[in-house]
């Protein structure tokens, strides 16, 4: 019988959230839980796959490598959200790879025991195509910003998507409590690491976001995704410089 806190930890997931615990349960006696180190690999894109991973602790990476070599981020995964189901649903090889961006908790589901899943409780696969339908969108919207911007526009645009994956709401407020490093960052901004820094210090000196550490806060988030462009642009000759990045 699965424990209560693993329960109400599987009940964040999405795909779980309506079905009644002792459904849950049933499910979660099927999964295995797996421990990730930070910065471990946990999938390798283009190889078979045959696992279901849902995250119960920690943070994910999810990648692939550009012709040239280079790592591009597409997203960033937490608590709560899940991945691995493309290759199983269509039996083809991984579409990314993924890595820990920090000590993590999963469950895992075979491919066997994941279909079967989807056959007995319909009210899952539905909940699945909401959230694969939620994340085609945000991915569009992302090539949009990565392809049409300019450097403030696309590290703004990063800013706004690393907030809403990763972060949580105080008020008028969206906090990151922890964000990626500048490489990271640069990687899903598709930039230089200094270009970060310089456009993340601008950010800082409008008022715009506040750092603590590795903690980020924004202050009114609605007014950032709407001025930040705006405020940061012609600012001072590093602004300026920033644009061209």
């Amino acid at each position: 019988m699965v424990e209560e806190r693993l329960i109400r930890l599987m009940k964040r997931v999405p795909l779980f959230a309506k079905m009644p615990d002792s459904e849950v349960s049933q499910i979660g006696d099927q999964c295995v839980c797996r421990e990730c180190k930070k910065d471990q690999v946990i999938l390798v894109e283009e190889e078979l796959g045959q696992t279901f991973f849902i995250i119960l602790h920690g943070m994910v990476k999810v990648t692939r490598t550009s012709d040239e070599g280079r790592e591009v981020i597409i997203t960033m995964l937490r608590a709560g959200d899940f991945f691995g189901e493309l290759s199983l649903l269509d039996g083809k090889g991984r579409s990314a790879t993924v890595v820990a961006m920090e000590d993590s908790e999963l469950l895992t589901l075979r491919r066997s025991e994941f279909l079967l899943l989807l056959e007995q409780y319909p009210m899952i696969s539905v909940e699945l195509l909401k959230v694969l339908a939620d994340r085609i969108r945000k991915n569009n919207t992302q090539i949009e910003y990565l392809t049409l911007q300019d450097a403030v526009g696309r590290v703004g645009s990063t800013l706004i998507h690393v907030a809403e994956s990763t972060g949580y709401s105080r008020g008028e407020a969206r906090i990151i409590p922890k964000l990626p490093v500048q490489q990271d960052l640069a990687n899903m901004a598709g930039t230089a690491r200094e270009t970060i820094s310089r456009i993340m210090a601008l950010f800082e000196s409008s008022g715009l976001v506040e750092r603590d550490g590795h903690r980020v806060i924004i202050p009114n988030f609605s007014r950032f995704k709407d001025d930040y462009r705006t405020a940061v642009h012609g600012k001072d000759e590093a602004g300026k410089n920033v644009e061209k990045a």
